[in-house]
């Protein structure tokens, strides 16, 4: 018989599962970032010991490996003071007359539409160690980034 009309099982036909992929670099977070990451493990912990189906399970495990490691390897950044930008920092920018604030925060943290980026965003690696009234330039645009305020986030 051809090789084409073989059919050894139905998983050779179903998408390879990959590993979550890890960001590279350091695994910077806030405290917040860091309770986040617990809540998180805590939860895939839980949902494992609950669940008796394999696919469910497996699935589940593939999360909990990235979660572990990413408890494992997060490391909370130092207390920013405030006078410059830095992880845990409120930062208020202006650019071409529009004003803007963003908050860094570790990777798993970051969420752009609440307003967090991670550290590792282009704009933040931009506006990292800049004091107010600073012009920084930014992706090529013909206008700087005006930093215009920055605070130190309450520590949770």
């Amino acid at each position: 018989m051809s090789v084409a009309f073989r059919r050894e099982s139905d998983d050779e036909h179903l998408e390879p599962k990959f590993e979550l992929p890890l960001p590279h670099g350091p695994n910077l977070v806030t405290p917040r970032g860091l309770r986040l990451i617990e809540e998180r493990n805590a939860a895939l912990e839980a949902a494992l010991a609950a669940t008796d189906d394999d696919e469910v399970r497996k699935a589940l495990l593939r999360d909990a490996r990235y979660w572990r490691q990413r408890l494992a390897s997060a490391e909370v950044a130092p207390r920013p003071v405030g006078d410059r930008v830095a992880i845990g920092t409120r930062v208020t920018i202006e650019l071409n007359g529009n004003s803007r604030t963003v908050e860094i925060v570790g990777h798993d943290e970051s969420d752009p539409e609440t307003g967090r980026i991670a550290f590792t965003a282009p704009l933040a690696r931009a506006l990292m160690g800049a004091e107010v009234d600073d012009e920084v330039d930014f992706a090529g645009s013909a206008d700087p980034v005006l930093v215009t305020a920055i605070e130190a986030v309450a520590r949770d």
